[in-house]
């Protein structure tokens, strides 16, 4: 008898299954010209750099995807992710900017300044590592991975999924928080690491430099989404979404459910620790507000309104409900959260599958259409009456 997994997968293989449709190509097309013409064409420096800090959300948007539309483990503690490799960044960014001639009026120059206000006299041995540039971007990914991966080890080794894992998560979140701001001499507290100023010499506070910023987070952001599609077209991809649909029949079946889980949960992991890491170099500070509850609901409900099961639509999503809150926040400070409700409420209940499923349901079947017809043969002229056939 055919095992039912195994006949999933190897349809990877066996079916016509290209890394891209050609509709997904056009995508991708759109989405960059979006991103890297069109956006900077038409936004001045200040939008567009508001437009950088929606992107650096959008690699959350994208863990979420594989993490939550593909393998079904809805995480809501993203934020500690993001919030993770933000700090990792800022560390370094800190410590180039506490130089002793920057700090030589404090009673102990050469460390951050929070640390001098909180009577530390020398740099903690977790700092240390972050003088370093190339270990640094190392750090970025290795300490929220490593993190995630501890995390996922113990809760699916122990089967712990579903409405469990979700409420863990959170609760993960908030104690981060705690932490963070309680060891205020050690992490700057309520107010986070602030006042960053080079990156390996260069400065990072320029209009100049945001904008490079800019770009950079557009590249990696269609880096990342090449490396998701990857992932989603393979035979893994696969796996994980019969983990979601039959867990148990892909347990019966032979596979480590809890592996895959893992992976898919340190992916997501990595994927918004680059977002919070981007995000430190585009806003130029980093803080516990951005590890906690709130902003962690709120990586949920841009991918939501996106689309769970679409990566294009991920990014959109994100686009889309942090231009709403800024346009709200902007012009009706007093109800912009009630009108960011409502938004979020009108797409769910009007495309249930986000806004990728409006392109799927409407748009992309009229572009495949169009695709086919530009690609199929003219057809063949009949001959005259009555003229001979060639």
């Amino acid at each position: 008898m055919t095992n039912p997994v195994q006949a999933l997968t190897k349809s990877v293989t066996v079916n016509d299954n290209p890394f891209m449709k050609p509709v997904e190509w056009l995508s991708l097309i759109l989405l960059a010209a979006v991103i890297l013409v069109v956006l900077p064409l038409v936004l001045d420096g200040f939008r567009l750099n508001l437009v950088g800090k929606y992107l650096t959300y959008a690699f959350v948007a994208l863990g979420l995807v594989i993490c939550w539309g593909y393998a079904g483990i809805l995480s809501l503690g993203q934020g500690v992710f993001f919030g993770l490799g933000g700090y990792c960044m800022a560390m370094y960014l800190k410590l180039e900017a506490s130089s002793v001639e920057n700090t030589k009026i404090q009673s102990t120059p050469g460390i951050p300044d929070f640390m001098d206000w909180n009577q530390i006299t020398a740099l903690p041995w977790f700092w240390q590592p972050f003088r370093s540039l190339p270990l640094t971007l190392i750090l970025v990914v290795a300490v929220p991975v490593l993190f995630a991966l501890v995390i996922s080890l113990a809760m699916f080794k122990r089967r712990v999924g579903g409405t469990y894992f979700a409420i863990i998560t959170q609760a993960i979140a908030a104690i981060l928080t705690i932490l963070i701001v309680g060891q205020q001499g050690y992490t700057g507290g309520i107010n986070g690491i602030t006042d960053l100023r080079t990156l390996h010499g260069w400065d990072i506070r320029t209009d100049h430099a945001k904008t490079v910023l800019y770009f950079v987070n557009g590249g990696l952001l269609i880096a990342c989404i090449l490396a998701a599609q990857y992932v989603k077209r393979s035979k893994l991809g696969r796996i994980l979404v019969a983990l979601r649909d039959k867990e148990d029949r892909v347990r019966f079946s032979g596979y480590s459910v809890a592996g895959f889980k893992v992976f898919a949960f340190c992916l997501a992991a990595a994927f918004a620790a680059i977002g919070g890491a981007l995000f430190t170099l585009q806003v130029g500070f980093m803080s516990p507000s951005f590890v906690g509850i709130v902003p962690s609901i709120e990586m949920v409900i841009y991918t939501a309104v996106g689309g769970r099961l679409s990566l294009f639509g991920a990014v959109w999503g994100t686009l889309l409900v942090n231009w709403a809150k800024t346009t709200f926040s902007e012009s009706f400070p007093e109800l912009w959260l009630f009108g960011l409700g409502a938004l979020f409420i009108a797409v769910v209940l009007a495309f249930p599958n986000g806004l990728a499923g409006l392109w799927r349901e409407r748009i992309e079947p009229r572009l495949t259409r169009r695709v086919k017809g530009l690609r199929a043969p003219p057809p063949a002229i009949a001959p005259p009456h009555g003229a001979p056939a060639a």
